[in-house]
């Protein structure tokens, strides 16, 4: 009995309690319980009195699919199915904030508001995404990330069917806030990657959930475009609302009820806080912040002024042709194989270099032969899309090395800089494509990886 006892005070000074296990004095035999069980608890305590222990077992086996519940000692494998499945996840959740942006001259006919009124739209998308990512995407520290992920899929597919029948353009803007707010989930999935993928896959398995994020700006944009020029524009939005149920289904079959990370030790707003504290104090932070802002802005500014210029002479290609322009995106979706195995095989930093080095040779050929051939803005999509995957997911895995308990917030603050570079590239891009054209405004983006390197 004491050495059972022992192997239970060993297991509660780590930090896990084995559901069953007694941590009392040897001498209280009268209160001992077996040992049992097959799941932990991440808790310092499972309260008896008022029933929790009762209902949180119950409710756990009704809600968690037996392959699904997590296991200390024979832990779910994380396997390729596992990291294609959070890869569509990452697909057809990040696919909300883009549905919308080819078919805005729609929605200012049915609710009969002004193009720029529309336009708000895709604004409030990509703000409410701003908001969820720097106020919902740290809970992923604090709370079992299997049932906030089915959570927040769940209420953004049952919100999503306001979009689909609304008639007031103030509803449609607020629930698409909400919505983007909601459309956190691909960043909730790539801290588990960095926390359970094996570690001499964990570039590729990187690289594979992080193209999800990619495919579905590609897919959204296609899937929208092509359904609402045969039918009307909100069949497109009741997709969506069907594919997040899917999806929501598929997570609920398949993801393992991970133990939370920091169930008990960290509170909300101490978490927020720590989040700037380690942009400032964190050196490999600091650097890969920096690198996700300035290669953000350099990708948002090319795919903004490359329609100016594709639409202006020599070219004066049909608006059309110019939307089939983002299907360049596919080569740096089938190189994913490819660098996934050069991230793991080399150092990150490494990996860093190659990516800012693609990334400049592609800014340097199209901006200097932009104006007279398509192969240079080709080229250029080619090598900035290419780039940024190969650096973005290098720095990934280098940041999710600097504090494992801490994962989801490392990602917030790198995200935060993302996207920041994002809002910048389009402001600052647009500005510069209209005071000096093409050669002037590639070649200030062709300085930022100059500088890096």
């Amino acid at each position: 009995m004491g050495e059972r006892d022992t192997a239970a005070s060993r297991e509660a000074s780590a930090g896990d309690v084995v559901p069953g296990a007694s941590v009392d004095c040897p001498g209280d035999a009268s209160e001992k319980k077996p040992l049992s069980g097959d799941r932990i608890q991440m808790q310092e305590e499972i309260p008896t009195d008022n029933g929790l222990g009762r209902y949180d077992t119950i409710w756990r086996r009704l809600l968690t699919p037996p392959d699904c519940r997590w296991n200390k000692i024979s832990p779910p494998a994380f396997t390729t199915g596992l990291c294609v499945l959070y890869a569509l996840s990452a697909t057809f959740t990040v696919a909300n904030l883009y549905y919308n942006q080819p078919i805005l001259d729609k929605i200012a006919v049915t609710f009969d508001v002004t193009y720029e009124q529309s336009s708000q739209v895709p604004t409030l998308l990509q703000a409410g995404y701003a908001a969820g990512l720097i106020f919902i995407l740290p809970l992923g520290d604090m709370v079992e990330r299997r049932a906030f992920i089915l959570a927040l899929v769940l209420l953004t597919a049952t919100l999503w069917i306001s979009l689909c029948v609304t008639t007031s353009f103030t509803t449609f803007r607020i629930i698409s806030f909400i919505c983007g707010a909601t459309t956190v989930t691909p960043q909730l999935m790539i801290p588990l990657v960095g926390d359970f993928a094996p570690p001499e896959r964990k570039g590729a398995n990187l690289s594979i959930v992080t193209s999800g994020l990619l495919l579905g700006m590609l897919v959204a944009r296609l899937l929208s475009g092509v359904v609402a020029n045969y039918t009307a524009w909100r069949n497109i939005y009741w997709l969506a609302c069907g594919a997040q149920y899917v999806l929501g289904l598929m997570l609920y079959l398949f993801m393992p009820d991970y133990p939370a990370t920091n169930p008990d030790t960290l509170h909300y707003l101490r978490a927020l806080w720590s989040i700037p504290k380690m942009m400032f104090t964190e050196p490999v932070l600091i650097q890969a912040c920096a690198m996700a802002f300035t290669m953000s802005s350099c990708f948002t500014s090319f795919w903004t002024t490359v329609t100016f210029l594709l639409v202006s002479p020599p070219y004066e290609y049909p608006s059309l042709v110019v939307g089939l322009f983002s299907l360049l995106n596919i080569v740096a979706l089938v190189s994913v194989p490819l660098y996934g195995r050069i991230i793991d095989r080399f150092v990150p930093l490494f990996s860093i270099l190659l990516g800012q080095m693609v990334m400049l040779g592609g800014i340097i050929f199209g901006t200097f032969t932009g104006t007279f051939t398509v192969a240079g803005p080709i080229l250029q999509a080619i090598g900035i899309d290419v780039g940024v995957q190969i650096a973005q997911v290098a720095n990934r895995s280098s940041i999710f090395s600097i504090n494992p308990k801490a994962r989801n917030r490392v990602n917030t603050a790198y995200m935060a800089c993302a996207f920041a570079g994002q809002l910048t590239g389009t402001a600052v891009g647009n500005r510069l494509y209209a005071a000096g054209g093409w050669r002037y405004s590639g070649g200030c983006s062709s300085k930022v990886p100059m500088i890096q390197c």
